[in-house]
């Protein structure tokens, strides 16, 4: 029998992988694949060159597979970082925003990551960075507005005295 070729083999590997990683059912059938290789007597080495993982997450398969068979394979709850915010807090927070943070004694007018940061840290003892305080104002329903430029709200004389041109466009004398 002739030996059959796919084209463009590598980049049909890498969409065939990222279509098992696209859902619960597709990486079970792939464990599944993987311990059967191994009960063929392949190594975790060569399963995992041939399903595109690593060898130990071969042997994480197997040993899960060994001590609770079929349901060991099954996609299960992924353990994570508890929240730092629960449904009260967030609840809480989503109510200091609809305030003014001066009403909140503070020296700011618009609120933004670095003064929901600082909040956050006063109110409930708990720190978050700047960057996870802008994606927290998304997720309950805020966007962030911008301040103007203090140069925009300056009276005109200041504005021209700022400018590094004059208004004809001709340079400055020296």
């Amino acid at each position: 029998m002739r030996k059959l070729q796919i084209q463009d083999a590598e980049i049909m590997k890498a969409a065939l992988q990222q279509e098992i990683v696209r859902s619960d059912e597709s990486r079970y059938d792939n464990r599944l694949h993987g311990v059967l290789l191994v009960c063929s007597g392949k190594s975790c080495y060569e399963v995992a060159q041939l399903l595109g993982h690593s060898p130990r997450t071969i042997e994480y398969w197997v040993e899960r597979f060994e001590q609770s068979g079929f349901a060991g394979l099954e996609e299960g709850e992924r353990p994570g970082r508890p929240a730092c915010l629960d449904a009260a807090k967030r609840q809480q927070i989503a109510q200091d925003l609809r305030q003014s943070p001066r009403e909140l004694g503070y020296d700011q007018n618009l609120w933004d990551g670095k003064m929901l940061s600082h909040h956050l840290l006063v109110r409930f003892g708990v720190q978050l960075g700047v960057r996870q305080c802008q994606r927290l104002f998304g997720s309950l329903g805020f966007r962030l507005r911008k301040p103007r430029p203090v140069i925009a709200q300056s009276d005109p004389a200041s504005q021209q005295a700022y400018k590094k041109t004059t208004p004809s466009g001709a340079k400055k004398g020296h």
